[in-house]
């Protein structure tokens, strides 16, 4: 290991004390009558990593199990049932595409005091066979052993070849954008 390896900080994703959702929205004729689910995303892990001091040297790889995904509202057992089957194997495709996977390529850092700051991340977002530049803006804590990211974006289903859900002619439907939220922990290691 080279010297700069060394010196690294290195941090741990920890799903298990994260929050990571994705808010999903019904438009349409009909769209009283649907529902707008909160998406649990459950199973991930990755790494962040950084010298000491200065964010901007950061890297972050993100890996999501696309089968950890699920239905986190309150809805009935067979909605929850219907609408993760088909989330899962329609829309996600999870059997052709069990990961997706965010790759940091530039971490641009403004420091809001000691230990925060703001950041935007310039990354590759490889989700259902598609790989595109994605930015993500977060507040980003760092110290006593722990990292901890804070923030919301939106995505484009479409920008992904996802076509978003369509029922009864299009009466009802999901929209092609996406919330989604997150306030993950790291752990240093």
């Amino acid at each position: 290991m080279s010297a700069t390896e060394t010196a690294l900080l290195h941090y741990r994703l920890d799903a298990s004390r994260s929050r990571f959702t994705v808010q999903v929205f019904a438009e349409g004729l009909l769209s009283v009558f649907g529902h707008n689910p909160v998406i649990a995303v459950r199973g991930f892990g990755g790494d962040v990593k950084f010298m000491p001091g200065t964010l901007e040297s950061a890297s972050l790889l993100m890996l999501v199990r696309t089968d950890s995904l699920a239905v986190a509202s309150d809805v009935s057992r067979k909605d929850r049932q219907e609408i993760e089957s088909k989330m899962l194997r329609e829309v996600l495709e999870i059997a052709r595409y069990p990961e997706i996977v965010y790759m940091s390529t530039r971490v641009t850092p403004r420091r809001i005091n000691e230990r925060r700051y703001q950041i935007r991340i310039n990354g590759q977002l490889s989700l259902h066979g598609v790989a595109r530049e994605f930015p993500i803006n977060a507040n980003v804590s760092v110290g006593d052993g722990g990292l901890r990211a804070r923030g919301q974006f939106t995505l484009r289903q479409s920008d992904y070849n996802i076509k978003p859900v369509s029922v009864a002619a299009g009466t009802l439907k999901v929209k092609n954008e996406l919330k989604l939220s997150f306030d993950i922990i790291a752990s240093e290691q």
